[in-house]
């Protein structure tokens, strides 16, 4: 296990009714006008988006709103936010909605207190260390924005989609009240459980040696999801079920389950081109990338996956030869993916094998940029991952 520090300060209000104590929260962590960030208008139809203003307004806390954020969530936004904030004193940032809405309330809130372009962050491995304090009424079980220092963003110029962190836009409190899910369609659900799947999955496999607890928790969150999907499928509002998502969703990725190891993250990256190519959800092309992935590296470390294949998916370990084994968790893995709904090859998403080549540089692996730490993703290996999705 490697030495680290691990600080996530954020406040969690978890359960029924929890977004009454919203008002509350945000005169806690110094909000006195807020800027509320949301997506389209499923807020407003399931009423969750009446919750949050009767709160404020029963509290009077002003706000300004910013809804319109889109899945894949770009740019444009975020410099309107930022302008917005500018012009409206603005010194708190909301965030209603999922890891599109919250994402680019950091970005916004990070924005605010940079003299620069706020993409500069993201452009170029800044580390974000100021920003405005930023807190989250989740709708949508899947990024763990809502408990991370990370946010992504897709540049419209260019259609270039990139993260950046920092302590500075970890939310100081989020709101999770399940029952907020509940109105998700199946295909929706179904992709926040693979985001879920993946972000464990990305600590999971890693160079480091001698990580049992962490390696414990993360077997742990993954046999959650396996386990919890087919109720969620069956009956979407099966609130214990949609409990045990939401709170799996944050655990994640707050980092709890990687903290002492070197972390992957290849397959996020790969899959970003597609979402930003093709505008596909990013838990649909995570389903399509991640198995793939896993196949490649097969032989950089087989026992890893072979450990993987035993403790998460029940495989029995042929000792005789475990790249048998590995590979059955492989596809054990890729068919609980199909079996929730989710896609299997690029094609799905509407994707062609003439692509691969502008996905390759969209990557930007070609021009120095490092993907993956389990092995270095180069062009050629980033070419062999989509050629296998596709």
């Amino acid at each position: 296990m490697e030495n680290f520090t691990f600080y996530a300060p954020t406040y969690f209000a978890f359960g029924k009714g929890s977004e009454k104590q919203l008002g509350t929260l945000i005169r806690r962590f110094g909000g006195s006008k807020v800027l509320m960030v949301y997506g389209g208008g499923s807020i407003k139809r399931n009423g969750v988006y009446d919750a949050v203003t009767d709160a404020m307004n029963e509290n009077q806390i002003p706000f300004v709103e910013l809804g319109g954020v889109q899945p894949n969530p770009r740019s444009g936004p975020v410099y309107q936010g930022i302008a917005r904030c500018k012009q409206e004193n603005i010194d708190f940032i909301l965030a209603v909605g999922g890891g599109s809405a919250i994402d680019t309330a950091k970005a916004i809130a990070a924005g605010c207190l940079y003299d620069g372009d706020f993409w500069d962050y993201y452009s170029k491995d800044m580390r974000i260390d100021q920003a405005l304090p930023v807190g989250t009424v989740l709708t949508i079980a899947a990024a763990g924005s809502e408990g991370s220092p990370d946010s992504v963003i897709t540049l419209e110029d260019g259609m270039q989609k990139r993260g950046a962190s920092g302590e500075a836009i970890r939310p100081r409190f989020s709101i999770l009240n399940p029952e907020f899910t509940t109105t998700l369609s199946a295909y929706q659900t179904a992709c926040g459980i693979t985001d879920i799947m993946i972000h464990v999955c990305e600590r999971y496999f890693t160079n480091t040696t001698e990580v049992e607890i962490t390696d414990r928790l993360c077997e742990g969150v993954l046999q959650s999801m396996i386990a919890e999907a087919p109720k969620v499928m069956a009956n979407r509002t099966d609130y214990q079920a949609r409990a045990n998502i939401m709170w799996g969703g944050m655990v994640a990725h707050n980092d709890i389950c990687g903290v002492g190891r070197e972390q992957d993250w290849a397959s996020h990256n790969i899959e970003h081109e597609l979402s930003a190519l093709y505008d596909c959800a990013h838990g649909a092309g995570l389903a399509v990338i991640a198995p793939n992935w896993m196949k490649y590296v097969l032989h950089h470390n087989v026992s890893r996956m072979a450990q993987f294949a035993v403790r998460v998916w029940g495989c029995d370990m042929d000792f005789a030869h475990p790249e048998r084994t590995a590979l059955e968790g492989i596809e054990r893995f890729r068919a609980f993916l199909t079996s929730i709904g989710m896609p299997a090859t690029i094609a799905e998403l509407g994707g062609k094998e003439e692509d691969i080549p502008t996905l390759v540089r969209m990557l930007g692996v070609a021009d120095g940029r490092q993907v993956g730490s389990y092995i270095d993703i180069t062009p050629e290996a980033a070419e062999a991952i989509y050629r296998m999705a596709m």
